[in-house]
């Protein structure tokens, strides 16, 4: 339960990125349960979270000559930021535009 909201994020974000149709939660009167069990309510609101994934930094593997490297060391080179602030330049983009999805808030029954 401790990681139920989390996993539930991570999963439909997945859908959303590969496209597939996100379900209607089953209606609690459909939950057949046993006599120990109980449904529990567990809510995500995905604009935050789509914002957070869209933003997490991801490592890159690249390849430069020794000597550039050298220089670029010798000039205390922050790579990571001159590689996001080229990148944008020659994409043309200032900042990352928001994504339009329609799915908001997704609930799931847990049992």
């Amino acid at each position: 339960m401790r990681n139920a909201r989390e996993a539930m994020a991570l999963h439909l974000y997945g859908m959303e990125q590969d496209g597939d149709p996100i379900p209607e939660p089953t209606p609690i009167n459909k939950l057949r349960m046993a006599k120990n069990q109980v449904v529990v309510l567990v809510d995500v609101w995905m604009p935050p979270f789509r914002d957070e994934m869209e933003e997490r930094a991801i490592k890159k593997t690249l390849t430069i000559p020794k000597w550039l490297d050298n220089l670029a060391q010798d000039r205390h080179v922050n790579f990571s930021h001159l590689l996001q602030d080229a990148l944008k330049q020659y994409l043309g983009v200032k900042e990352r535009a928001a994504p339009k999805s329609v799915h908001n808030v997704h609930f799931l029954e847990y049992i």
